[in-house]
């Protein structure tokens, strides 16, 4: 059951929706403009507001279409639901369909670990806004939400396997921002709103 869950997970987050809503709307590929992120920030930045927030439902979406299936085959066992979780993450971030060239997963993970854990999901989201809001900072924003939803979950008792999970999300989701992360530092990240140099 472990095999198969990770297996359709990544298979539903291969599916990249910012490709395929940029090459359906502007006839571009996502990945050869702005940041080179196929996520809803750099469709965002690319062709606007409606595309990047129907790219960021549908990347959610496919992260909770995940879970709920395999919470549904489960049989209350959590570590199923966790591995599709898992799955869903990893395919967007790495695409089977396009060439494992994706995003950084932070959409996804908001519709996994939100399924699975709600309030400590909605807890780090409302923190990561407020910062966003404060820093235009988006890459700040997503570094917070990924490292506060396993602590969270750890407070609120969550069963390990979904703990296990958002500490191995929080570590890929590093490892995927780690540019940002030395444009942070160096203060060369670019915030929201603004024009690329």
């Amino acid at each position: 059951m472990n095999f198969l869950s990770i297996l359709v997970g990544y298979l539903l987050g291969s599916i990249s929706f910012s490709y395929l809503i940029t090459k359906k709307v502007a006839g571009i590929d996502i990945r050869q403009h702005g940041s080179g992120n196929a996520g809803a920030t750099n469709t965002l930045r690319v062709i606007g507001k409606g595309p990047a927030i129907l790219v960021l439902l549908l990347d959610a979406f496919k992260g909770v279409a995940a879970v709920l299936i395999f919470a549904g085959l489960s049989a209350g066992d959590p570590m199923p639901t966790a591995m599709a979780g898992l799955g869903a993450i990893l395919g967007h971030n790495w695409p089977v369909f396009f060439g494992f060239k994706g995003g950084k997963g932070v959409a996804t993970t908001i519709g996994v670990l939100g399924t699975i854990s709600f309030f400590p999901t909605l807890y780090s989201v409302l923190t990561a806004i407020v910062l966003i809001a404060i820093t235009r900072y988006v890459s700040l924003g997503s570094l917070i939400l990924l490292v506060m939803i396993p602590v969270f979950m750890y407070f609120r008792h969550d069963p390990s396997s979904y703990i296990i999970l958002g500490i191995i999300v929080a570590i890929l989701g590093i490892y995927r921002h780690r540019e940002n992360v030395k444009r942070l530092l160096n203060g060369t990240e670019r915030k929201l709103g603004s024009k690329k140099s």
